[in-house]
């Protein structure tokens, strides 16, 4: 049997067991196959895409070794042998690291020069909504974290906004299926992110955690279909008409 087919099976099988397991509260177990889900979806890339980009890769990269050490925060987590507070210090600093990658990766495919001529008030009004929502969704960590796990979380959600944002960009200036795949994996995104924002420092129930994890699941579902294809020509240009949206 071709290999791939055997990994994207067993793929399949992890996500379904990664939702399960948190469905039933198992946190700990949820965590390691997050990890293994992340390692195969990793190897699955390497395996299918002829034209890798470095960008994507290290977004992988960054992403599974965050995962891989939660999963180690997970399992030193009633020991005294490392403080959590250098895991959680660590594994945001590799997710905020991978989604920059993202973001870059984003960035080189596009002509800024003709997006800040020709769409100024759509920049404008993302960068005020980026700034808003922060703010906002930021607001909710204030009085539980001290200012240095604060200003984290606070870099941690603008750099999620800020992929939506660039994501949607990308979108208008391509409007192709590997354009809107990865919006659709940005948007799951950063509903995963602020859901479980609310799931650690609001209310811990068990059906934000479980939506939590859906969206993230399907994120990067979408994010390994955009991976797979090839960008089309933007449909943007110096010489285009005013660009209907």
């Amino acid at each position: 049997m071709n290999d791939k087919l055997v990994l994207k099976s067993l793929l399949v099988l992890l996500a379904i067991a990664f939702i399960v397991v948190q469905v039933m509260g198992m946190e700990f177990y949820g965590a390691g196959i997050k990890a293994v889900l992340l390692i195969g979806l990793t190897a699955l890339y390497y395996m299918s895409v002829e034209q890798k980009s470095i960008y994507f890769k290290l977004f992988l990269l960054f992403f599974t070794a965050g995962a891989i050490l939660d999963f180690v925060a997970w399992l030193e987590l009633t020991t005294s042998l490392f403080n959590n507070k250098v895991y959680y210090y660590v594994i945001n600093s590799l997710f905020i690291f991978a989604y920059l990658l993202l973001i870059i990766k984003v960035l080189r495919g596009l002509d800024l020069k003709i997006l800040v001529r020709k769409l100024p008030f759509h920049i404008i009004i993302l960068v005020v909504l980026d700034v808003f929502s922060v703010i906002v969704i930021s607001e909710t960590t204030e009085k539980v974290l001290n200012p240095t796990e604060y200003f984290l979380e606070f870099v941690y959600n603008s750099v999620v906004m800020a992929l939506l944002s660039v994501a949607l960009l990308n979108y208008i200036y391509r409007d192709d299926i590997k354009s809107m795949n990865l919006l659709i994996g940005s948007i799951l995104i950063v509903f995963s992110e602020v859901i479980q924002l609310a799931y650690f420092y609001i209310e811990s129930s068990n059906t934000l955690n479980i939506m939590c994890s859906v969206l993230l699941v399907g994120a990067f579902l979408f994010f390994y279909i955009h991976s797979t294809l090839k960008n089309s020509e933007p449909i943007m240009s110096p010489y285009s008409d005013d660009l209907k949206i």
